[in-house]
């Protein structure tokens, strides 16, 4: 049984692959996720991964936030913690919380809590501006070649390697905030 935010997502998925006009072969070929694994997804069969999500929301031209955000269908300008929408991979644990409202673009803010020896690669979205800010515990940020060690109070403003991998080397939580603005054209 699919739970309501993977149904929402499905949903989301194929609207927005329709939208482009792509077809799900021309959607596997621009985002290297398997056709088969998209018809999985845009039938809620499965709950994608962060990564699987953010190569799809890439080759849509938007955010992971923004796909999730369109998902959850919010439009208010005040989210209350407790109805700010949360999502985990079940990969990895990787538990990801839109604060922001999903009104208040261009602007978004992102809380992700990545547990104890958890790695989580995600590919780089050329049109964003991002800055990382670790609130507790201890984050290697890898962009290419370049290795980043974070911790509690450290904000990075992420460069513009195509590749990324947030991991997470100790032994509690590592909470930090993500702020992305779309970068001027």
């Amino acid at each position: 049984m699919t739970d309501p935010l993977t149904a929402r997502l499905a949903a989301t998925v194929h609207a927005a692959r329709t939208s482009h006009g792509l077809s799900a072969a021309a959607l596997a070929e621009t985002s290297g996720v398997s056709r088969a694994m998209i018809g999985k997804i845009e039938r809620g069969d499965v709950q994608p991964t962060a990564a699987l999500l953010a190569k799809l929301s890439a080759a849509l031209g938007m955010t992971l936030s923004e796909l999730i955000a369109r998902a959850e269908g919010d439009e208010r300008r005040l989210v209350r913690a407790a109805e700010q929408p949360v999502w985990v991979d079940p990969d990895t644990g990787y538990r990801r919380r839109a604060v922001s409202p999903a009104a208040g673009r261009p602007l978004e803010l992102v809380e992700i809590e990545l547990p104890a020896g958890a790695e989580v690669p995600l590919l780089a979205s050329a049109f964003l501006h991002q800055q990382i800010w670790v609130l507790d515990g201890h984050l290697r940020m890898r962009e290419g070649t370049e290795v980043h060690e974070l911790d509690a109070g450290d904000c990075l403003q992420l460069g513009t390697a195509p590749e990324r991998v947030f991991a997470n080397p100790g032994s509690r939580p590592c909470r930090y905030l993500v702020a992305l603005v779309p970068r001027a054209t």
